[in-house]
C-alpha cells in the first residue's frame, strides 16, 4: 500500500470561523478585503468595514430568533453579500447551508428541508419566488431575507435585517455565542450534487475549516500581499476555502462582476494576483491563445512549439533553483517577448498563481502555461475534505499530478488503487445520514475518497481515474474515459466530449460543439451558422472525426473511441448535466442521452 503524508503538520487552529470576521478586522484593519462590482467601476471594502456590516447581520439574525446550531441557507449567486451572510451565520453560532442558484425549486426544497433551516438568505425576487413556492413545505423555515431590491414576497431585506442589528441587537449575547462555539461544531452543511440518490448533507465543523487557513499559511500558498479573483459559486466548498482563507491570511478577494463572458475581460482589467478555477475556465483561455496558431503555417507552428519547450525548459529549472543557460535565457526572452507576454496579458499580467481543481486537467494544457509564466497548479480535494488535500506549489510542481499532501494531511492507496485521505480537513459526519457516514471510512478511519491514484517516490500524487467512472469493456478491458475526454476537449472545436462503453464491445463518446469557435469559422467558410445544423454538416463532422483521429493516436487500441455522435446542443448547468464547477454529471447524461449512445452501436 502506497502512502504519503506531508513533511509539515498543521499548527492547531487558532480560532473558530465565528471570529473570523472579527479577528480579521483587529488583524488587518483598513487594509482592502473585497472588492466587487459596483456602477462601472470597482468598489472597495476593508476589513473592518466587512467585519462591522456582517455583525449588524449576525446581531439582525438574533432578533429574528434563531439559535446556536440553527440552520441558515444562503441561495445567491457569488457576490459580496454572499461572504457577508455566510459570516454573519458563523458569527450568531449558527450553520451556513449553501444552495446553489441554478437549482429548481424541488431541489431547494430538499437541502432547505432537510436541514431544517430557519432562514433563507435569497439573492433577488426570483430566488425568492422558489422559496415561497414551496414555503408550505417547509416548516421549520420562519423567515426569507432578500439581498437586492424591496422586500416583495419575503419578510425582510438584507438592510433591513442590519438596521434591525443595529436597533435591537444585543451585542452581549453575539460576543457569548461567538466565543462559545468551538472547533467541533458544525461550520457548513454542504450538499452534494446528488447523481446517484438525494444530496447527502456534508458537515464540516469550525475545526475542518479553521485547518485550511492554518494549512495556506504554514506553506505561504496565498499571503496577504495577494489579490484573488473569485467568480466559483460561493456554494461549492473550493470556493468556500477562497472564502475563508482569505480572512484568515488577509488576501483581498475580487468578486466577478457576475457576466461569465466577461471573466478575460475582468481579470485584465482587475489584475489579480491568485486565480482558483476549474478546468473548463483554463480550457477556453487555452483555445483563445492557441486558436491562430493551428491556423499558421507549419513553420509557424514547429517555432510556436519550440518556443513552449524553451519556457517550460526554464520554468524547471528555476523551480530547481538551477542556473539557466546564457544561450537558453536568450532564446526564452525572445519568446517571452513573441508570445509569453501576450498570454500573461490574458490574466492580467500580475498574476503570481492559479489553482485548478473540481475536475481533471489535461497535462498540455499546463504544460503551457507554465512555459508562459501563468502558473496554474493542479490540486485536489472533495468536499468531504474541506476541498483541500494535495497541491502543487511554485517551489513542488510536477505536471501529470496533483501535487503532495497539504500539512497534516495524510494519503494513502488501497490495494485496489482508491484513494485514502485523513487528517484535520476530512468532515466528521453526512447530516442525520450515520449509514452513508459509516461507508464512507475504512475501519481504521481513513476517508475512501472513490478516486484512483498512485504516489511516486518523491511523495506527489497522481489521480488515474474514478472507481465509478471506470469503463470495462465487453472483452473486460479497464478504461478511464477522463483521460481521452480531455485530450478531445482541448480541440478549439469541442466543448464536451462524454465517454461510453460499459459492457460494450468499443468505446464511443457524445460530444458537444464550441459555438463560439466553430460559428466564426463557419461563416468564413460558407456553412450554416446554426450550431444544431453545423454539427449534422459532413464537414462538421469530418473536422471532428480529425480531432478524434489525434487523440486516438495517442491511446491503444482498446481504448480508442470508434465512433461518435454530435449533440445539437451544449450541455448546461441548467439542464442539469453539469455541476456548478463545470464538471460533467456523467450519470444524468448516459440516462438523458441513452438513446444516442445505443444508436452508435447500431
Amino acid at each position: 500500500m502506497q502512502a504519503a503524508g506531508s513533511t509539515l503538520s498543521t499548527k492547531p487552529a487558532a480560532q473558530t470561523i465565528a471570529r473570523s470576521a472579527a479577528t480579521a478586522a483587529e488583524r488587518y484593519g483598513d487594509r482592502p478585503a473585497l472588492r466587487h462590482r459596483s456602477g462601472d467601476g470597482w468598489a472597495e471594502v476593508t476589513f473592518a468595514q466587512a467585519a462591522e456590516v456582517i455583525e449588524e447581520a449576525a446581531l439582525g439574525l438574533l432578533t429574528l430568533g434563531v439559535q446556536a446550531g440553527d440552520r441558515v441557507c444562503v441561495l445567491a449567486n457569488t457576490r459580496v453579500e454572499w461572504t457577508y451572510a455566510s459570516l454573519a451565520i458563523s458569527s450568531a453560532g449558527c450553520v451556513v447551508v449553501p444552495i446553489y442558484p441554478t437549482n429548481a425549486p424541488e431541489e431547494c426544497e430538499w437541502v432547505a428541508g432537510n436541514s431544517e433551516a430557519r432562514v433563507v438568505v435569497c439573492e433577488d425576487a426570483g430566488q425568492v419566488a422558489k422559496i415561497t413556492q414551496i414555503r408550505d413545505a417547509l416548516p421549520a423555515l420562519e423567515a426569507i431575507v432578500v439581498i437586492d431590491g424591496p422586500a416583495g414576497d419575503a419578510d425582510l431585506t438584507l438592510e433591513d435585517l442590519r438596521a434591525r442589528g443595529r436597533d435591537q441587537g444585543d451585542r452581549d449575547e453575539l460576543v457569548r455565542r461567538r466565543d462559545a462555539v468551538t472547533p467541533d461544531d458544525r461550520c457548513f452543511i454542504v450538499y452534494t450534487s446528488g447523481t446517484t440518490g438525494p444530496p447527502k448533507g456534508t458537515v464540516l465543523t469550525h475545526g475542518n475549516c479553521s485547518s485550511v487557513g492554518a494549512m495556506v499559511q504554514e506553506i505561504g500558498f496565498v499571503t496577504e500581499h495577494d489579490v484573488s479573483y473569485l467568480y466559483l459559486p460561493l456554494a461549492h466548498v473550493f470556493a468556500l476555502t477562497v472564502q475563508i482563507a482569505s480572512f484568515d491570511v488577509g488576501t483581498a478577494i475580487i468578486y466577478f462582476g457576475g457576466d461569465p463572458k466577461r471573466i478575460i475581460a475582468e481579470l485584465a482589467e482587475t489584475k489579480p494576483t491568485y486565480f482558483p478555477s476549474v478546468p473548463r475556465i483554463f480550457e477556453k483561455i487555452y483555445t483563445m491563445a492557441t486558436s491562430a496558431v493551428e491556423q499558421a503555417p507549419a513553420e509557424d507552428q514547429v517555432k510556436f512549439a519550440k518556443a513552449i519547450e524553451i519556457g517550460f525548459q526554464v520554468r524547471e529549472l528555476e523551480r530547481d533553483g538551477r542556473a539557466v543557460p546564457e544561450e537558453l535565457q536568450a532564446a526564452y526572452e525572445e519568446a517571452d517577448a513573441r508570445v509569453f507576454a501576450n498570454v500573461r496579458a490574458l490574466f492580467g499580467g500580475r498574476l503570481r498563481q492559479a489553482v485548478s481543481g473540481a475536475a481533471p486537467i489535461a497535462g498540455e494544457i499546463l504544460r503551457f502555461f507554465v512555459a508562459c509564466g501563468v502558473m496554474v497548479l493542479e490540486g485536489y480535494g472533495m468536499t468531504e475534505t474541506t476541498a483541500v488535500g494535495c497541491v502543487g506549489t511554485l517551489e513542488h510542481w510536477r505536471i501529470g499530478t496533483v501535487g503532495r499532501p497539504m500539512p497534516g494531511v495524510e494519503v494513502r492507496i488501497a490495494e485496489d488503487g482508491e484513494i485514502q485521505m485523513r487528517g484535520p480537513n476530512v468532515f466528521t459526519e453526512y447530516w442525520r445520514n450515520p449509514e452513508a457516514t459509516a461507508e464512507t471510512f475504512t475501519e481504521d478511519g481513513w476517508l475512501m475518497t472513490g478516486d484512483l491514484g498512485a504516489i511516486d517516490e518523491d511523495g506527489y500524487l497522481s489521480i488515474t481515474g474514478r472507481k465509478k467512472d471506470i469503463i470495462i469493456t465487453a472483452g473486460g478491458k479497464n478504461l478511464a474515459p477522463a483521460n481521452v475526454e480531455n485530450d478531445l476537449k482541448q480541440s478549439r472545436w469541442i466543448s464536451q466530449a462524454v465517454m461510453f462503453g460499459d459492457r460494450k464491445p468499443y468505446p464511443v463518446a457524445l460530444i458537444t460543439l464550441d459555438s463560439e469557435e466553430l460559428v466564426p469559422w463557419a461563416r468564413e467558410h460558407g456553412l450554416p451558422e446554426d450550431v444544431t445544423a453545423l454539427g449534422e454538416h459532413e464537414t462538421v463532422r469530418a473536422l471532428i472525426q480529425d480531432e478524434l483521429d489525434r487523440v486516438n493516436a495517442k491511446y491503444a487500441r482498446v481504448e480508442q473511441v470508434k465512433r461518435f455522435a454530435i449533440l445539437p446542443r451544449d450541455l448546461s448547468q441548467e439542464s442539469g448535466e453539469l455541476t456548478p464547477t463545470l464538471k460533467v454529471k456523467r450519470n444524468v447524461v448516459y440516462e438523458r442521452h441513452a438513446d444516442v449512445f445505443e444508436g452508435l452501436y447500431r
